[in-house]
């Protein structure tokens, strides 16, 4: 698990081993290995799907920006948050801006 911040420039990845499916339109996920069930909602269900190949955090909140109706800076704030909880969590894997 890997506690440190993540940073705008960090490369984020899903990390491999979940089964990700469709709930009423809501991202749902099983950790195959710990049984640990996760729901993901429908915002952060797309930036799961965003985090299917790397991504910064910066390249991820121009895409909801431009998908959703939110202020660049709450959406920055929002996204870092909950990365750090899939990092926290296992979920995604961190490659280190140099």
């Amino acid at each position: 698990m890997n506690t440190e911040i993540i940073t705008a420039e960090d490369l984020i990845v899903q990390s491999e081993g979940f089964l990700v499916s469709e709930m009423d339109g809501e991202k749902v996920m099983l950790n195959i290995e710990s049984g640990k069930y996760y729901n993901l909602g429908r915002i952060g269900g797309r930036i799961w799907e965003l985090a299917e190949s790397p991504i910064s955090v910066t390249g991820m909140v121009e895409q909801l920006v431009a998908e959703y109706e939110i202020e660049p800076d709450t959406c920055r704030q929002q996204v870092e948050r909950f990365v750090n909880q899939l990092a926290t969590e296992g979920l995604i894997r961190v490659t280190r801006a140099e």
